[in-house]
This record gives structure tokens, sequence and C-alpha cells, in this order.
């Protein structure tokens, strides 16, 4: 059970979106790859746009965001999710389920949650509520910024490097 959640930490901790970012950010795509993956991706950011989750597991947990400045969380609970994981912020395929946890308290840009590496990662322009209480909680926000990455994706432009 060790060797497992180690594993499950490792690979949370190498997708987080700081280490996806510092290996993508001098990746160039030609545009043969663009037009290729041109469908995929706008679908892909049309699921970006909004996350809402499901969440099963012990806890108890409370979160409204407009943005990373005004945030505020407090709470634990570790969980299973199912539903629109939210902004990717890295290449990658999102899936529709998942393992998630949160613990700690977080006031605007100061986060004291000690999550083990499988957050909900929030991307800083997000705005939304979650909750949890006792075994279930939900999880809807809606990015603005992912819509302005949908537009420029129209025009194979990328802004927030989240396209395959």
């Amino acid at each position: 059970m060790k060797k497992l959640a180690l594993c499950i930490c490792i690979l949370a901790l190498s997708a987080s979106p700081s280490f996806a970012r510092a290996q993508d950010s001098e990746r160039e795509h030609s545009l043969a790859h663009k037009l290729i993956l041109y469908i995929p991706n706008r679908v892909l950011d049309v699921i970006d746009l909004v996350r809402a989750k499901l969440r099963i597991g012990p806890g108890l947990a409370v979160g409204v965001r407009a943005t990373e400045p005004a945030s505020v969380y407090l709470g634990s609970y570790v969980s299973v999710y199912a539903g629109l994981p939210g902004p990717r912020q890295r290449p990658t395929l999102p899936l529709p389920i998942g393992l998630e946890s949160n613990t700690g308290v977080e006031v605007s840009v100061a986060d004291a949650a000690t999550g083990v590496g499988v957050g909900p990662n929030y991307s800083p322009t997000e705005i939304g509520a979650s909750v949890h209480l006792l075994i279930i909680g939900a999880d809807v926000d809606v990015d603005p910024m992912e819509f302005v990455d949908l537009l420029a994706g129209f025009i194979l432009k990328d802004p927030r490097g989240d396209d395959l």
C-alpha cells in the first residue's frame, strides 16, 4: 500500500503544472502538427472552460474562488472524483475521473493547504466554489481565460500553452 501511495505521489508531482511548463516552455509545434490536431485541441479548449466535478470520500471543506488573489479555502478531504476536471494548464488529455485531496487553509495567495500532490490544481483565473460534506463533495468553476485561449486557438495561437 505504501508503494502505491508513493507511486501516486511521484506521478502527481511530475504532472504538476509548473513541472510540465518548465519542460514544455521551449517547444514550438510545426504548422502541420497544429493543423492535424486543430479539431481535438479546440474540443479540449471547450472542455477547459468549466470544472464540474462530484467527489466521494471522507472530508469537510469549503472554498470560494474569484481568481487566485480573491480565493478562500478551509478544510480537508480525500476523494475520488468524476466529471469535468477543469483547465488543463498544460498539454495533456483530461481524465473524467481521478483522485484528489486537499487539506489546510488558503486565503488569497497565502496557501497553507497541504495536499499530497493530487489537489484540484486550480487555474489562477478560475471563478467558482467547492464544498465537501462528510462523504460527498462538488466543485464548480469557470475560467474566463480559457475562453480567450479558445478564441485564440481558432487562429492557431495558444496563450495557455495547453494544446497537444
